[in-house]
């Protein structure tokens, strides 16, 4: 039996060559080359690398495991647990199966992309892996991501964990927005794909505008907006409150979550939008219909102001959120300006949606129609300033939609994980990572492992 996180896991014996479960030494089932390092063992070519989008590293609160050679998630949990009160070692559950044990206790280990309890997240991680995925994780390289300016510490103690509590045989911690872009690829013709662009990232607990260039994260001009898929679901469900439409106090924050989910989409006129609803109210106004979970009765709320109120804060956050005021174009026309002036065109060209947050309907439209008013208003100011002697070549402002936006992070990652060979040879393995050079390895191997990956082009689809 091996232990994982203080607890045995019967059958986990670790596999060797041959299918054997013997103990076997390193020297017997590694291929050594005089050029470098050992290589991994032989047996690895004979599975599926395991592409994983962590939990504990992302900047959203969704886990998205599967295996590579999958078009989408085998599992999409949400990285939120229920335990029973004194008996939390015993009983627990992950995301919609949380929420839907209202009598347990909800924690969060991921909060606004931070780790805020790494015990809670290794029992997360060995649940996903073991019940969900059914996988044995010596028999798997693992691909993991990181958010914008991760801190060495994270990515050590992750390495930690993955190598000494999993004893996985190979890891590599790759950049969320790398994997996004390559992700956008699914949507253009092979001339158009580039790893240059600007990745919008947003999910439940937090959003960044991550800037990219050949592959190179420009991590000096990455911003942190504070508005993201929970703060809507706060909004819709304090706009409800207000209205004492009937919504159990217990589920009114699930309410809100599926009010969001399913009727909210982002207006051109907020004004104007005002004024559809109190002329056609009929057309507009959607029914939500509940089951209370007390009394098993049901509730109907009329869904108003509300579908285009929540995503609109994203456009006007000082309606959530009175200390931030700018908008997500502003901000993403602020990274972009930021950047060296030679990169600034192809990342107006190319900006990328990324993160179920983004996935509102009309988002990507009124996102580039917004951001090019701000392009524009300048060139014009440019040109005044000038006395009309200098006319500015004009940017064309492009967003980036796709099939895959709401977990593109994650099938960018089983693009690169399922190229088992250059994924293998940029993973760093387990007996290249002893515990007492981790920190090395851990802050100049998986530089290096980006520089091959970007550099190299080695990201098929």
């Amino acid at each position: 039996m091996r232990h994982v996180g203080g607890r045995e896991h019967p059958g986990s014996q670790r596999r060797r060559c041959g299918g054997s479960r013997e103990p076997a030494a390193w020297g017997q089932c590694c291929e050594r080359t005089a050029a470098g390092p050992p290589g991994p063992p032989a047996w690895a070519e004979r599975h599926a690398c395991l592409a994983w989008r962590a939990p504990c590293l992302p900047a959203w609160w969704t886990a998205a495991p599967g295996i590579a050679i999958r078009e989408s998630a085998k599992v999409v949990d949400q990285a939120q647990r229920r335990v029973l009160r004194g008996v939390d070692d015993l009983d627990f559950f992950i995301g919609d199966e949380a929420i839907d044990k209202p009598t347990y206790a909800t924690k969060w280990p991921i909060r606004h992309g931070i780790i805020e309890d790494w015990d809670l997240m290794e029992r997360f991680m060995e649940q996903v892996i073991f019940k969900y995925l059914r996988a044995e994780p010596e028999d798997h390289y693992f691909l993991m991501t990181e958010p914008p300016l991760n801190t060495p510490e994270n990515r050590e103690y992750l390495a930690e964990i993955l190598f000494e509590s999993f004893n996985v045989p190979g890891l590599y911690i790759a950049v969320q927005a790398v994997l996004a872009l390559a992700a956008s690829w699914t949507s253009r013709q092979v001339g158009e794909r580039t790893l240059t662009g600007i990745v919008i990232d947003s999910g439940d607990g937090v959003t960044h505008a991550i800037p990219v260039a050949e592959g190179y994260v420009i991590g000096s001009c990455i911003k942190h907006i504070p508005i993201a898929g929970r703060d809507i679901t706060y909004f819709i469900q304090q706009l409800l409150r207000e209205r004492e439409v009937g919504v159990p106090p217990e589920q009114s924050l699930e309410t809100a979550k599926a009010i969001k989910e399913k009727y909210c989409y982002i207006c051109p006129d907020i004004v104007k939008e005002f004024a559809k609803y109190d002329v056609d109210p009929r057309r507009w106004i959607k029914q939500y219909t509940g089951i209370n979970a007390i009394n098993q009765k049901k509730f109907v709320v009329d869904v108003g102001y509300e579908r285009f109120l929540g995503p609109e804060i994203f456009f006007h956050p000082e309606f959530a959120n009175p200390d931030f005021m700018e908008s997500i174009s502003d901000v993403v026309d602020e990274v972009i300006q930021n950047c060296p002036i030679d990169v600034r065109r192809p990342l107006y060209k190319n900006v990328v949606l990324s993160g179920g947050s983004t996935m509102f309907r009309d988002f990507g439209r009124r996102l580039q129609r917004d951001l090019k008013r701000v392009v524009d208003a300048r060139l014009k100011l440019s040109e005044e300033l000038s006395g009309g002697r200098i006319k500015p070549k004009p940017v064309e402002v492009q967003v980036i939609t796709h099939h895959m936006q709401r977990y593109a992070v994650w099938f960018g990652g089983s693009m690169l994980a399922s190229t088992v060979s250059p994924f293998r040879e940029c993973s760093m393995c387990s007996f290249l990572c002893p515990l007492q050079s981790l920190n090395k390895y851990c802050l100049t191997e998986v530089k290096l492992c980006v520089f091959l990956l970007c550099s190299s082009k080695r990201l098929y689809i």
